[in-house]
């Protein structure tokens, strides 16, 4: 029986200095590679050795390669960067959709990001899906999120902002979809971005919650069209306090006359407004009257730090990547 409880012990020291020596934590960048060269060939490997609450900044590095995952960013891992080597040839990509067995929207994703705290830079995120439902490609739940220089593909449902109060922002990102391609509760700043419109229907349809003061807000973006495309509305709410902001976008000519869509919404509450745009649907002679246009003076006050609060260091630092 004493042989038997130290070899226990002997047994559990083993387990823990294998732990303790786990040659993953520390912030050296993991690499991934589908040819066998880098630590890992699949993302979702390198995703599952970091370590929970890492306090130092990890990079997993994605060489050139589709990669067809599924992924899970869980909600214990912070501080991580998934980095392509080049963001139109590194693609992570998946193809579920909400008719597939009743799965439904929400459980689409090709990646879900649960953890705060997360860059993705250079790289793609693609629902490949057919075009028979729902298909989100970007799932986000975790706060303080940045993406930069990425690509997100899809149709319907393309990027979903999952969470109420939690701050995403995009910089220099391509997304394109079909119908309400980006959609949710979020607070969500995208800076010189490249939206596409695929089909004759809705760019937004936030959801925000009556007592978040700030939705989505286009700054210094491009609202473009596929050829044959001729009829989008900039967004249509999908719950009744909708907040959605353009403004200093370049709206291309597929944009309707009218603008914005009440989904039978109550308009007294749907916060649609727009300022200092240009482009040849940027006029807003006959855009839907309870849709608004800022004066110079509130748009000077739509700032990130007005948006995303005092601690702004996360979103700023974005600038300098």
């Amino acid at each position: 029986m004493r042989k038997l409880f130290f070899s226990i012990i002997a047994c559990c020291s083993m387990i823990l200095t294998a732990t303790a020596q786990n040659k993953y934590d520390n912030p050296d960048t993991i690499v991934v590679s589908r040819d066998g060269t880098g630590d890992f060939r699949t993302v979702d490997e390198a995703i599952e050795v970091c370590r929970a609450f890492m306090e130092y900044h990890k990079v997993i590095y994605v060489k050139n390669g589709v990669y067809k995952e599924k992924l899970i960013i869980p909600s214990w891992l912070t501080n991580i960067e998934l980095c392509g080597e080049d963001a139109e040839k590194t693609i992570i990509t998946y193809d579920d959709h909400a008719n597939i067995n009743k799965m439904g929207t929400f459980r689409t994703y090709t990646l879900k990001v649960e953890g705060s705290d997360i860059t993705l830079k250079n790289i793609t995120i693609e629902n490949n899906a057919a075009k028979l439902g729902q298909a989100v490609a970007l799932h986000t739940e975790g706060d303080r999120l940045l993406f930069i220089n990425c690509r997100f593909l899809g149709n319907q449902d393309t990027v979903y902002t999952g969470v109420a109060g939690t701050r995403l922002y995009f910089l220099n990102c391509y997304i394109e979809g079909t119908t309400d391609f980006i959609f949710g509760p979020s607070t969500a700043w995208f800076e010189g971005c490249l939206i596409k419109d695929k089909s004759n229907s809705y760019v937004t349809a936030a959801s925000t919650p009556k007592d978040q003061k700030y939705g989505y807000i286009f700054n210094n973006c491009k609202i473009t069209a596929d050829e044959g495309v001729s009829k989008c509305y900039l967004g249509r709410p999908w719950r009744q306090y909708a907040y959605t902001l353009f403004m200093n976008c370049e709206i291309g000519g597929h944009i309707l006359p009218v603008g914005w869509n009440d989904w039978k919404k109550d308009h007294a509450s749907i916060r649609y407004m727009e300022y200092n745009n240009h482009g040849a649907g940027a006029d807003t002679s006959q855009r839907a009257d309870w849709s608004r246009q800022l004066t110079k003076k509130e748009a000077k006050q739509i700032t990130l730090q007005t948006v995303f609060g005092d601690d702004i260091s996360w979103a700023e630092n974005v600038k300098k990547q």
